[in-house]
């Protein structure tokens, strides 16, 4: 299971089956669950903690020093849970004291060729993140947000659950949950209904999402009072509470 050419730190703890390809380097402080595969030429440096079932592809750098010039060496850490695809020259990094001192990583994402997710994210369950997608320090992403290839998500920007972005997105404010956003300035386009019929939600709650969504964006309302409309709209539909709760705790304000 482990090639001969591969160096494992003596005190790394890989389960039983792990698979770990020629050249990789596993550092001290790595624990690795079973089923996991690790490619040829991967870097993973701890304290990192790498859950089930994971795919690792070549010449990936796992659990390095955050890119943040107030680093100091302290001990931070990565985790990552299971059944994660994680494709080749991807770089994800540890965390820093400033934060939780943590970046972590949910369940059933993929993240394709050239991602990035820096130090202290938290990226949550079914995302997809497309080539060379960059998420800064601090960026949270909510469950089955999609990023095209090349976004960019600037510094404790929050992206919502089942939000869209199209390839080449600048992303300064949060998304709210829902929502699709692109162009140049990247501005906000509707609702991912296709995402939404796929992941099936019923046609009236993507019905009552697009209601919300105008609320939002094309009543002219101002943003406490669309809140409130929000609010109301979700006692007959519960999907919506959470774009309440979301613009209720934006910390960036959402983009408009």
């Amino acid at each position: 299971m482990i090639h001969p050419t591969a160096i494992i730190d003596p005190s790394a703890e890989l389960a039983e089956d792990v698979e770990v390809g020629p050249y990789s380097l596993i550092g001290a402080d790595v624990r690795i669950g079973a089923g996991t595969r690790i490619g040829p030429h991967v870097v993973i440096r701890g304290p990192t903690v790498i859950g089930r079932d994971n795919r690792i592809f070549q010449f990936a750098s796992i659990g390095e020093d955050p890119q943040d010039k107030k680093y100091r060496g302290e001990t931070t850490l990565l985790e990552i849970g299971d059944r994660n695809t994680i494709r080749e020259f991807t770089t994800v990094h540890r965390g820093t004291a400033q934060d939780r001192g943590a970046t972590r990583i949910g369940h059933d994402n993929l993240l394709m060729a050239y991602t990035h997710v820096a130090h202290d994210c938290v990226v949550g369950n079914g995302v997809i993140m497309a080539n060379a997608a960059s998420l800064a320090g601090h960026v949270h992403v909510d469950d089955c947000a999609i990023l095209g290839g090349f976004s960019l998500v600037h510094q404790f920007c929050q992206i919502g659950q089942y939000s869209f972005s199209a390839m080449g997105s600048v992303i300064t404010r949060d998304i709210p949950p829902y929502v699709m956003v692109g162009g140049s300035p990247t501005k906000p386009h509707g609702i991912n209904s296709v995402g939404l019929e796929r992941r099936g939600f019923s046609p009236e709650a993507i019905r009552q999402i697009r209601k919300a969504y105008k609320a939002i964006y094309k009543s002219g309302l101002k943003l406490e009072e669309a809140l409130q409309s929000l609010i109301e709209m979700s006692a007959a539909t519960p999907e919506i509470q959470c774009m309440a709760d979301f613009i209720q705790q934006t910390g960036r304000s959402i983009l408009r």
